[in-house]
């Protein structure tokens, strides 16, 4: 059940990033910025200070949470593109258990806040994922419209039974009592003792994939479904079990996003986290470990960007291009890698005929 890490991908990951910071240097250039300069304001964007290393931190959590929640579902062959609005119902849910219960112990109200939050999420998921395995209802369909109702449900409850007293919040619920909010551990960040939690949920998700039969019976439905369900495995119920976890998964990050960054609900809660999370999954290959760095080398990349833009005046967009392209080079790496293969393999015969 080992598997060797593949220097053809690691070659292709290098390449893809070293190439897309040579365009966003070139973009640079021609907008008459020092590309130097910005690409080291970057870096101390990044890491110049404790509160940037704590809120890389904070924002990496969320990348490689949602992340883990997509190869959960990748793994068995299901597509979660919901995990937004999983995202989403979980944070207004567990943030409404928590304004509900205000004056009962975090003892009781967090761990309450945390089983809703899941409960929400893996529920919501688990109706593409039946309509997937009963009547074979594309999942990726499925699942973005379910974004759009999440979201829009979760606006309204922010808007009105669950809105909050403050008339200059127009869409947002109640903040919670300090006392259930997640300790910090780096001052001024948005870092939490959550990102503890988190840790120990992507161990388990590595353990489980990689190093037990659960993770094998998983890899073989998702390469081959007829086969696995030939030797014996309940492959619609294990379809079923991994997308209920993937949507219990999202909801939590949003649980921790209101415990411990945010305190109440509103909009901002989630800036399409979920995508970028899928965008770093799928760049991983859905290999968990994999998706542990990718997300810290893109929460760098962000947090360093908005720290670029304060000192060096850049747009912090260029973020975004060097994601890009280094998403576009991965997604083709099978077809440009295999074309140089190919070419230096007839490089080399034609050197032996000559």
């Amino acid at each position: 059940m080992k598997k060797r890490i593949d220097p053809g991908y690691l070659i292709s990951l290098l390449l893809s990033v070293v190439l897309a910071f040579v365009i966003g240097a070139v973009i640079l250039a021609i907008a008459g910025f020092s590309p130097g300069k910005a690409y080291l304001a970057m870096l101390n964007g990044a890491f110049s200070s404790a509160r940037h290393i704590g809120d890389l931190l904070e924002y990496a959590m969320v990348l490689c949470l949602c992340g883990l929640a997509c190869v959960l579902g990748a793994r068995v062959g299901i597509f979660n593109v919901g995990g937004e609005g999983q995202l989403l119902l979980g944070a207004i849910v567990a943030c409404q258990v928590g304004v509900w219960l205000d004056g009962l112990t975090p003892w009781l109200v967090l761990p309450l806040a945390a089983l809703a939050a899941m409960a929400a999420g893996g529920l919501y998921a688990l109706i593409p994922g039946v309509l997937k395995v009963k009547v074979k209802v594309n999942e990726v369909i499925t699942t973005i419209m379910l974004n759009t109702v999440a979201a829009s449900f979760c606006q309204y409850l922010a808007k009105g039974p669950w809105k909050n007293a403050n008339k200059n919040m127009v869409a947002a619920t109640e903040q919670l009592n300090a006392r259930y909010w997640f300790g910090g551990l780096i001052g001024g960040s948005n870092l939490s003792t959550a990102i503890l939690a988190a840790a120990v949920l992507a161990l388990v998700i590595w353990y489980v994939m990689q190093k037990t039969s659960r993770g094998y019976e998983m890899k073989l439905t998702g390469q081959n479904e007829r086969f696995a369900r030939f030797i014996g495995i309940r492959t619609d119920r294990l379809v079923l079990v991994c997308m209920l976890l993937s949507g219990a998964l999202c909801g939590l990050v949003g649980m921790f996003r209101v415990y411990g960054a945010e305190h109440l609900f509103r909009d901002s809660i989630s800036r399409d986290y979920y995508f970028e999370g899928l965008m770093v999954a799928m760049i991983a290959r859905y290999q968990p470990l994999a998706v542990v760095f990718l997300s810290l080398f893109f929460a760098a990349l962000k947090i360093g960007a908005q720290g670029m833009e304060l000192a060096a005046g850049v747009p912090n967009q260029i973020y975004l291009i060097i994601q890009t392209v280094v998403i576009f080079l991965m997604a083709a790496e099978s077809g440009l890698f295999g074309a140089l293969q190919k070419r230096v393999s007839k490089g080399k015969e034609a050197e032996k005929h000559a």
